[in-house]
């Protein structure tokens, strides 16, 4: 019996060590070293606060963006287009300036300068919450980073003879019905100087022709809520976010600004953009990637003699009127202008915009 016991002991532990040897030799073939058998990674957490940044999409292929395929529009594509509604329903979401990206950007310190003259070349402004108005006689101005509430005729003017004035990150503004104009004001910029100025990231409102010049450099600007006045004449003022007479000798560049005239027509309203051969003809102008609503047209384009003017990827807003202006986008366009280009230039809700042609 005990010799029995034995060797069924033995054979168990013959077997316990059979089992294992075998179990060994399963885990050699199916181990991590083989990756067809290796279980698939686990991402890790990040640490609380820690952005885990997303897979990048491969980008498909696509035609040159416009500013309505790019910065976006306020209304869906057009029927049959193959697009789809947009989202974007204002300037600012569309990629274009507006209250949040234009004006100062430092706190101001007030000033009752009143209608102040400045003489000396190379003045700076900066930080000033101006109650008054800027008339320059001097080169290389600058002013920055401040606010200006006007009851003068304008914001800031150049006077003739005087160059390089510079506006930048300012907001121009004026009290309604305070003004010199029965009341009304007229420009929050003017160029009387016989050399370009620069505006850049300003905010500007309430000015009849905010922005009024034959040559500068526009750029990055929110021109917005014109008011309507009548002139000492008894007659509604004619309103433009941006005017200019013509008979300039430098260039006029309009670029990426959001122009606005909101203003009825039975109350004045012109353009957006109003280029006229008031004083000359109107010749090298660049109206590039802006958007532009409002006036009796958005745009009046220089008119018979205008050459050297390029409209390039605008976007022509819908916000108040269906054609962007109440008689449509354009007007007063001279195709056959030496030098004149229309391209690129769209509706916001899609639609390529084409000029009519002109009598």
């Amino acid at each position: 019996m005990t010799q029995h016991r034995r060797r069924l002991g033995a054979w168990l532990l013959a077997g316990v060590v059979l089992a294992v040897v075998l179990t060994l030799f399963q885990a050699d073939r199916t181990g991590v070293s083989d990756p067809a058998a290796a279980p698939p990674a686990t991402p890790t957490a990040a640490p609380s606060g820690t952005a885990v940044p997303a897979p990048t999409a491969t980008p498909s292929p696509s035609a040159t963006p416009s500013p309505t395929s790019s910065p976006g529009s306020a209304e869906p594509s057009p029927s049959g287009s193959g697009g789809s509604a947009s989202s974007c329903t204002s300037p600012g979401s569309c990629g274009f300036p507006d209250e949040n990206s234009t004006g100062p950007r430092i706190a101001l310190e007030r000033h009752d300068t009143g209608n102040m003259s400045v003489k000396k070349d190379g003045t700076v402004i900066k930080g000033w919450d101006i109650r008054g108005s800027l008339d320059v006689y001097a080169n290389d101005v600058t002013v920055i980073d401040s606010r200006i509430t006007s009851t003068n005729w304008w914001g800031i003017n150049l006077r003739p003879g005087f160059s390089g004035l510079k506006v930048l990150h300012t907001t121009i503004t004026a009290v309604p019905g305070k003004g010199p104009d029965n009341g009304g004001v007229n420009y929050a910029v003017s160029n009387m100087g016989g050399s370009s100025v620069e505006v850049g990231w300003c905010d500007i409102s309430v000015f009849g022709n905010a922005l009024s010049m034959g040559q500068g450099d526009l750029h990055d600007n929110y021109v917005h809520d014109l008011v309507a006045f009548r002139n000492q004449g008894g007659e509604w003022q004619h309103t433009d976010a941006v005017i200019s007479g013509g008979g300039n000798k430098g260039r006029l560049i309009l670029r990426h600004n959001t122009l606005l005239n909101s203003t009825p027509v039975d109350r004045g309203a012109t353009a957006a953009v109003g280029l006229f051969a008031d004083t000359g003809v109107v010749s090298s102008v660049v109206v590039d990637g802006n958007w532009l609503a409002g006036g009796a047209y958005a745009l009046y384009g220089g008119g018979p003699g205008a050459t050297g003017i390029q409209v390039t990827d605008n976007v022509f807003s819908t916000q108040y009127h269906p054609g962007a202006g109440a008689y449509g986008p354009v007007a007063a366009w001279n195709a056959g202008g030496a030098g004149n280009v229309w391209k690129g230039n769209r509706m916001s809700d899609g639609r390529p915009v084409t000029p009519e042609p002109t009598g």
